[in-house]
């Protein structure tokens, strides 16, 4: 990002990425309590300077991340315990998310155990070597980009966590986890707004998005899509 600070620190219209991302889920009446899981050396300046200031008054901790994304999810899931029915997984880095995008992903985990917010692919995908030499190409048809929120009733999510450290085995994200003990995860229509914002470029089309939607006096990333039909 070309910046020393954090991309969920990052500002956009003046406010931390991350802000963005808390305030969707604080308005949501979709969620009851938001456990949020930064760097260790964060949790101080995160209490003080977002939960507080921005009365983020959903967040029921501030928890200790680890090495990497897995570590951080297992820890937020250790500090939950039995108490809820359904985890909602969510990119501090992805503000675009709206209550439509929890609803449905939501109402999937509840029918089916597991759901992924997606988006199908609009550019052919290729497999290559190691060396950059094309193995094949992959049916688009077929392929979806997953996102997040990622959805799972909680004893689903749990076993998966509790068999993925017991194999020592590491996934790209918590849907592969589930996948692994043979569930099958459903895929719910997310959105080609709902990025994740991990380069410059990203950043300078946030800023854009939110400008418009404010000259055109709509709420931030919407709150109504079309359905997944």
């Amino acid at each position: 990002m070309q910046s020393d600070n954090p991309k969920q620190y990052l500002l956009i219209d003046e406010k931390p990425v991350l802000v963005h991302t808390l305030l969707k889920l604080q308005r949501s009446s979709l969620i009851d309590d938001i456990l949020l899981v930064v760097p260790e050396n964060d949790i101080f300046s995160v209490r003080e300077n977002i939960e507080r200031q921005y009365r983020l008054t959903k967040i029921r901790n501030v928890i200790a991340g680890g090495k990497e994304r897995q570590d951080s999810v297992s820890n937020g899931l250790a500090y939950a315990g039995n108490e809820y029915d359904i985890v909602v997984i969510h990119d501090g880095v992805r503000p675009f998310v709206t209550e439509d995008m929890l609803a449905r992903s939501i109402e999937a985990a509840l029918r089916f155990g597991a759901a992924v917010a997606g988006i199908p692919s609009k550019d052919t995908v290729k497999e290559v070597d190691c060396n950059g030499g094309i193995l094949r190409t992959l049916d688009r048809e077929t392929i979806w980009l997953a996102q997040t929120p990622q959805v799972f009733r909680r004893q689903v999510i749990q076993d998966a966590y509790a068999r993925a450290a017991a194999d020592d085995y590491r996934g790209t994200d918590d849907a592969s986890l589930v996948e692994r003990l043979g569930i099958t995860v459903r895929m719910v229509m997310g959105s080609y707004t709902n990025i994740k914002i991990t380069t410059p470029e990203d950043l300078v089309w946030a800023e854009a998005f939110l400008k418009d939607a404010a000259v055109h006096d709509l709420p931030p990333a919407g709150y109504k899509e079309n359905d997944d039909s």
